[in-house]
């Protein structure tokens, strides 16, 4: 099983926009899963991660920011929605999910691994 992530594409700056990843052949309620983003030349960055089971969600520095995460627990796919869109946030989008309770998954979004990986989504913002 692989997560798959949809939803991105050419948007313009200020707009919105809503990103998918599907859990589909994964006990979804088990899992912790998170969004990142890499950006050509930079290094890859969490955004948000939430608990498949709970919903509880978690931000970097406690702060949601722009960013928001959600999930649909009976569609099995979890959700980035992404406001006030900038050219900065130009990036492939990706989700990961892992077996680690979110409490202690959340702290930390480089170490250790993800579990799995999806392929990513391409956002391109243009003014």
């Amino acid at each position: 099983a692989q997560p798959v992530e949809t939803g991105g594409g050419l948007v313009q700056t200020g707009g919105s926009l809503t990103l998918s990843c599907s859990l589909s052949g994964f006990s979804f309620e088990d899992y912790t899963i998170a969004w990142f983003r890499q950006a050509p030349g930079q290094e890859r960055e969490g955004l948000a991660c939430i608990d498949g089971g709970s919903g509880a969600t978690y931000y970097p520095n406690s702060e949601k920011g722009r960013f928001t995460i959600f999930s649909n627990s009976a569609e099995k796919t979890v959700q980035l929605r992404i406001d006030s869109l900038q050219i900065e946030d130009t990036a492939v989008y990706s989700c990961a999910a892992d077996w680690t309770p979110s409490h202690l998954r959340c702290r930390d979004y480089d170490s250790p691994p993800w579990d799995y990986w999806g392929r990513g989504t391409q956002v391109t913002v243009s003014s």
